[in-house]
């Protein structure tokens, strides 16, 4: 064979790699036409209902239960009721062997789930399935450990239940939410009555069937969904000793207002407007990544994200390059797709917010950049988005957007970076990027925010306290910390 001939018989090189579609079974999960109330260990028929839709196609799932004052009675009823006949007085070894089945199972059924949480809340299928399952049951592990050993976590203490706590959960994270307030919960010895949200309750009401699978005794979790009237229902509810409510700023004020003389323990995380300070020593590429994670991980619905861009001066300019090329690569598409790496926004009053938003930082004079990318036509959409020329002012620099869109801002000095990282209402988290263990530690000093990853962004574990300061609510969840308001000392 000739050189020429060699020549033609390659195969030509691609212009473009294409990721064939990879679709996660849909038929993984079975649901139900119509879904009533948690209440004592059984399903309670509802008087009203409402339709749970997809986000990404917008059709209907299933008719869920919109609970009324008197369905939330019976629900806080039933889990006084098993707290006083019974699971309080459990001996603590035992607690613990329910929360270890729990954890177990949700091991077991964690494609399940994750197909679930996908298909009711948006996020890709890769997010469900690597995070939020593995974090919830981790979770319930870990306060399994704790359940029998509280009186060595709280030495000189003698540690007891609080009683029946209320809790609402948002719907970001259906799942982990869920885990991060009844693992600690029931490891302390109290019942409860749980809110989903009123966009995903999906996921709750599946883990309604974990809990019979636990063979948990009846009226230890009651599941009750709706929208915010029945978690008003369940705040004012004189039967419940404890409210613990992760969502916007917004409730959170109204319920510590409702809660305020009660008596009743409250803790509350709320929104946030994270910084993410890139120092001009940071290894630039590492640093990308952690931006792209920071602020595009499930659609920038994450109280934490880091919203807020600080880069110094100097390398601004290669950084916000890379960023760009960076967003190019991003696939925006199914959730149920292995491949997708920005899903659906939850809810079409969410994606208005997003719009809305966006289009008040145009007016105001930052530049906008969105990669190109083809949005589906049905489903609720929004492509990456960075600014760039954001003053301190603007208001996608100052209000929580809740959605894939970051603000860029630049600084000269640590303590300019500090000042501009602590100028928000909110102090949930920041981010720090620099070689200098020195300069991380005196950031994490200054920064005001109950988290500070370095390095890094959007890492959890069980075992570490996540919590806010300010307008981002008070309490912790995870940790030793997070048993504390589910207890009352002697």
């Amino acid at each position: 064979m000739t050189e020429l001939e060699r020549k033609h018989d390659r195969t030509p090189v691609p212009s473009q790699w294409d990721y064939a579609p990879a679709p996660e079974a849909r038929d993984l999960v079975e649901l139900r036409d119509r879904y009533g109330h948690f209440v004592g260990g059984e399903w309670l028929e509802p008087k009203e209902t409402y339709a749970t839709i997809d986000p990404s196609s917008e059709e209907p799932l299933a008719e869920v239960g919109q609970a009324t004052k008197k369905e939330v009675d019976l629900a806080v009823r039933a889990a006084r009721d098993a707290f006083t006949n019974g699971w309080s007085e459990i001996s603590p070894a035992e607690r613990a062997k329910y929360l270890f089945r729990i954890a177990r199972i949700l091991q077991e059924r964690s494609r399940e789930f994750a197909v679930l949480e996908s298909l009711n809340g948006g996020k890709p299928i890769r997010e469900s399935r690597d995070v939020d399952l593995p974090l919830s049951a981790a979770h319930f592990f870990y306060y399994a450990g704790w359940a029998d050993k509280l009186e060595y976590a709280f030495p000189n203490r003698k540690p007891r239940p609080v009683g029946v706590a209320g809790q609402i959960v948002p719907w970001n994270f259906p799942l982990l939410m869920l885990s991060w307030k009844i693992a600690p919960a029931l490891a302390a010895g109290n019942t409860v009555v749980l809110k989903p949200a009123e966009t995903t309750p999906l996921s709750a009401l599946l883990f309604c069937d974990v809990v019979r699978q636990a063979e948990l005794p009846p009226g230890v979790v009651n599941i009750v969904t709706g929208d915010g009237r029945t978690g008003a229902q369940l705040v004012k509810h004189e039967g419940v000793d404890k409210i613990a409510f992760t969502g916007s700023t917004v409730v959170g004020k109204a319920i510590q207002r409702e809660l305020a003389g009660t008596g009743k323990r409250l803790t509350l995380e709320l929104g946030g407007k994270a910084a993410n300070v890139i120092f001009d020593d940071a290894a630039l590429d590492q640093a990308v990544e952690g931006i792209v994670n920071g602020i595009y991980f499930n659609q920038g619905h994450v109280c934490c994200a880091g919203s807020r861009l600080l880069v110094q001066e100097s390398i601004s300019e290669p950084l916000i390059g890379k960023l760009k090329r960076r967003l190019e690569t991003l696939r925006v598409g199914d959730p149920l797709d292995k491949n997708t790496d920005v899903g659906a926004i939850n809810s079409r009053q969410q994606l208005d917010k997003i719009k809305e938003l966006v289009a008040s930082g145009e007016e105001e004079g930052a530049e906008i950049y969105q990669p190109p990318c083809r949005l589906p036509e049905k489903g609720y959409w929004f492509a990456p988005t960075v600014f760039t020329n954001v003053a301190q002012s603007y208001r996608i620099a100052q209000e929580e957007i809740f959605g894939p869109v970051l603000s860029v801002l630049t600084f000269r000095t640590p303590d300019e970076a500090v000042e501009k990282a602590n100028n928000t209402p909110y102090g949930l988290s920041a981010g720090v990027w620099t070689e200098k263990g020195s300069r991380i530690l005196a950031m994490a000093q200054r920064l005001r925010a109950g988290v500070v990853w370095a390095n890094t962004y959007n890492r959890f574990d069980p075992a570490s306290p996540f919590g806010g300061y300010k307008e981002s609510g008070y309490g912790r969840e995870g940790g030793r910390h997070g048993l504390e308001p589910y207890l009352e000392f002697e």
